[in-house]
């Protein structure tokens, strides 16, 4: 790689899971570039970005290396390659150990000295000490190597301090805490790492929503598959019934109905005709559409809630910017404290060394802020991961913190919360039909369909004992409604504008639906080729 190169560099980082993994990446590489804020970092893709014409390419890895991690030029593999999974496994693995053989001490302690060894001057038996040994060095082996690296740069931070810690336990013989401190700080950047990875397949669920072949249609209406990324603005693609829509685009011929639930929220199909926006990673339903793309495949909706979602692990929320403050001060200020209670009074008072090194030991034990400094981010990645995990798309920590400062909350429409399953609460006849009746029509007509709006007509009737056999002749009319002939009468159930499009509607009919509609229902029409039997709101 040239040292003039005019494109940015980025890298995979293998083992880039939590905040702190940046921070040493930005004392490591950050010299070379001019400083730390010149690198660019996405810790769900767990890249690094380098700028343009800075440095060498083997002068990143190598210093990456240095730093306890690796690196390797970008491509589009997965974040999560075979590299970062054996590393996962690895921290796990270390992880499980320590906590096997701190209990396997613990049970070895209890079964020489008994319950009253703990909070005595009993001595530790010898093979408890070697399991306690075993157990900080497997929970604090992943963490020697960037403490190693913040001592040599005079820069103390978390991992240092625990190690310190921990050696300190074992220099005044508190083996038990020195396993307990290792092994709890393995299991939060373990959690931490677990966390990440939810997230990360959360994003590739998302990604998973556009199919990888787009039906494209050539000038003389023959199809070819062909990659989203190849379409070109402009280009008609066929949509076939229950098929995934792979491009933003406008619907030029058909008609069907959209569930555009995952990218919009509506808990219902939305009817589409031509010259309505259809929208990447949404399903179509009953009829076939020619869509003409309007925006390249990296630039869809899809695409840009994609980006958001990566793009959350930098707005950092206020909590996580206040305790990474708070750590930079602490812990070289319990350093130093440390230090001046181990010199200051055998110095100026005369006291023993052996005792003061003692209490400045445990000072380092007790002073170790691990919860504090890790529980933070752990519990903000995994609050993002879970929302992602169940559809709710949050921009980082900064928003997932807001809610905590709310006071007031509007709804729009009727003023409540949906569970986006659609429930019947109205039904109205009309023309001398009685509500069984109407019912039973409509869920002949429905009784083969799939429909959210179908399947709560269908549970209604259930409700109310209503049976019914499903309709004769049934036939789907696309992005309308259905009709077939019920106990040997042709009926039809549609939209409001199917209605209109049969010309059967009267003034009173349509003021009636009008005003449902202002409710906040979605209206099922019911008729026959005489009149209309009646209405449905859901």
């Amino acid at each position: 790689m040239s040292d003039t190169s005019t494109t940015p560099m980025q890298f995979r980082i293998h083992g880039m899971d939590c905040a702190e993994e940046i921070a040493i990446l930005k004392r490591a590489v950050g010299p070379l570039v001019g400083g730390g804020e010149n690198l660019g970092f996405d810790l769900l893709n767990a890249t690094m970005t380098v700028p343009a014409g800075s440095i060498r390419e083997e002068a990143v890895i190598a210093s990456v290396a240095a730093a306890g991690l690796k690196a390797e030029p970008w491509t589009d593999a997965p974040a999560v390659s075979e590299t970062t999974r054996s590393m996962l496994r690895g921290r796990s693995g270390l992880t499980l150990l320590s906590g096997l053989l701190l209990g396997a001490g613990l049970v070895v302690h209890l079964a020489a000295a008994g319950w009253g060894a703990f909070g005595s001057e009993a001595a530790v038996p010898v093979f408890s000490k070697i399991l306690y040994a075993l157990a900080a060095a497997a929970g604090a082996w992943l963490v020697l190597p960037k403490a190693w690296i913040a001592a040599k740069s005079l820069r103390p931070d978390m991992n240092l301090l625990m190690v310190i810690a921990v050696a300190g336990a074992i220099g005044i013989g508190e083996w038990l805490e020195a396993a307990t401190v290792a092994f709890l700080f393995a299991v939060s950047l373990a959690l931490e790492s677990w966390s990440v990875g939810r997230a990360r397949r959360a994003v590739a669920a998302l990604m998973n929503l556009t199919p990888p072949t787009v039906r494209v249609v050539g000038p003389g209406g023959e199809t070819r598959d062909a990659s989203p990324r190849e379409v070109a603005v402009g280009t008609r693609f066929l949509v076939k019934p229950g098929d995934r829509i792979a491009l933003d685009g406008f619907v030029r011929e058909g008609q069907s109905s959209v569930d555009q639930s995952a990218m919009t929220g509506e808990s219902v199909p939305v009817p589409k005709q031509p010259g309505d926006e259809v929208y990447a990673g949404t399903v179509n339903g009953e009829g076939a559409l020619t869509v003409e793309s309007n925006r390249p495949a990296d630039d869809t909706l899809l695409a840009r809630t994609v980006r958001s979602v990566v793009d959350a692990q930098s707005r950092r929320s206020p909590s996580e910017k206040w305790v990474e403050k708070f750590a930079r001060v602490y812990t070289p200020a319990v350093l130093v404290l440390a230090i001046a209670l181990m010199l200051l009074p055998p110095l100026a008072f005369g006291g023993e060394w052996a005792a003061w090194f003692y209490r400045a030991l445990v000072l380092l034990v007790i002073a170790c802020p691990c919860a504090l400094v890790i529980s933070t981010p752990v519990s903000i990645v995994a609050a993002l991961a879970a929302a992602a995990r169940h559809g709710v798309l949050i921009k980082g920590g900064e928003f997932m913190e807001a809610p905590a400062r709310l006071r007031a909350v509007a709804l729009d429409k009727t003023g409540t919360l949906t569970q986006g399953k659609p429930a019947v609460v109205e039904v109205v006849p009309l023309s001398g039909h009685t509500e069984a009746e109407l019912i039973g029509i409509a869920a002949a007509l429905e009784a083969q369909s799939t429909h959210p709006i179908a399947q709560a007509i269908l549970a209604f009737a259930k409700d109310r004992k209503v049976d019914a056999s499903p309709a004769e002749a049934f036939q789907i009319i696309p992005g309308k409604g259905a009709s077939g002939r019920v106990n040997g009468e042709h009926h039809w159930l549609g939209s409001h504008r199917y209605l209109e499009e049969r010309k059967q509607e009267t003034p009173e009919v349509h003021e009636r639906l009008e005003a449902m509609s202002r409710a906040g229902h979605t209206v099922v029409v019911i008729g026959n080729e005489q009149h209309v039997c009646g209405f449905i709101a859901l």
